[in-house]
């Protein structure tokens, strides 16, 4: 599906990038602070990983409903009317954690991951960058997030980290584990996952279902930039920000999530696009906001 409106998401922080290392929000005034500036540059959309707030612990994520709620409703006060998309990706099988925020904050939107995959990432000396790992995601833990969203009339978002992943969606709509308008980010520059590469972009809407609306997530540094391009003049909807990457156009490191989403609107009108604001994003992904007006 192709839409003349550009929906933009700001990824606000990412699980576990170090605050003591790179300028990510941890705590509600500054998820709130950096929110409003990317709300201000046109995100419709807030994407939302919530933050341990004890003091030195702020590099990792936190399932804790009552931290949840209070940075969601500082995110809201500071922009009226913004969509919140929540994060839910857990190892393991025990998805109590999420799900017990879905039920506390009855998100608009919130992730859902469509697949598993191996993490990896190799440095050049042919060390891991980190221990190898599996991002593990099986029909029946998919099928529990998707359980407790139908529940809060949550909106599923699945994050598709390669090509059969986007296939999957299409399945989990026929075998009747979701209804509604799929929605499918294609996540792109995990290094075991999907390259950032226009070339294969152009390729993969052709596998979502028919009435799909699509994003991309890309990670990265400048060269993410001209993929941000194509996705806009394909017609998906765009999303960026801290979570994803630290770097502009230019290559220089961005001040904060603002410039991050001024830069990727400027790729909406560069493809003839105007920015959707948050009611006409609502209408697009059929939102219970949407659908209850």
């Amino acid at each position: 599906m192709t839409q003349d409106k550009a929906i933009l998401t700001c990824a606000l922080t990412g699980v576990l990038t170090d605050p003591q290392q790179h300028p990510v929000p941890v705590t509600p005034a500054q998820m709130a602070g950096e929110a409003r500036d990317a709300f201000n540059a046109g995100a419709a959309i807030m994407h939302v990983h919530i933050r341990d707030q004890r003091p030195g612990k702020g590099h990792l994520p936190s399932w804790d409903p009552d931290v949840v709620e209070t940075v969601i409703d500082a995110i809201k006060a500071a922009c009226p009317g913004v969509i919140i998309n929540l994060t839910t990706g857990v190892i393991g099988p025990d998805v109590s954690g999420p799900v017990a925020c879905i039920r506390r904050i009855k998100p608009e939107i919130a992730a859902c991951n469509a697949g598993s995959l191996n993490y990896l990432k190799i440095k050049d000396n042919g060390q891991w960058a980190w221990p190898p790992h599996t991002f593990d995601n099986p029909v029946d833990k998919i099928q529990k997030m998707l359980d407790a969203m139908h529940e809060t009339g949550t909106h599923p978002e699945f994050e598709c980290f390669d090509v059969g992943i986007v296939r999957s969606v299409a399945m989990y709509q026929k075998a009747g584990m979701f209804s509604g308008v799929p929605e499918l980010n294609f996540v792109m520059g995990v290094a075991s996952g999907m390259p950032c590469d226009a070339d294969l972009l152009a390729l993969l809407p052709r596998y979502a279902p028919p009435d799909a609306v699509w994003q991309t997530t890309l990670i990265g540094r400048k060269e993410i930039w001209p993929v941000h391009q194509k996705t806009a003049e394909l017609g998906g909807m765009l999303r960026t920000g801290l979570e994803d990457s630290f770097y502009l156009p230019s290559g220089e490191r961005a001040p904060g999530n603002g410039a991050m989403i001024q830069a990727l609107a400027a790729c909406a009108e560069r493809a003839g696009r105007a920015v959707a604001s948050p009611e006409e994003a609502r209408a697009l992904l059929g939102l219970r906001a949407a659908v209850s007006a």
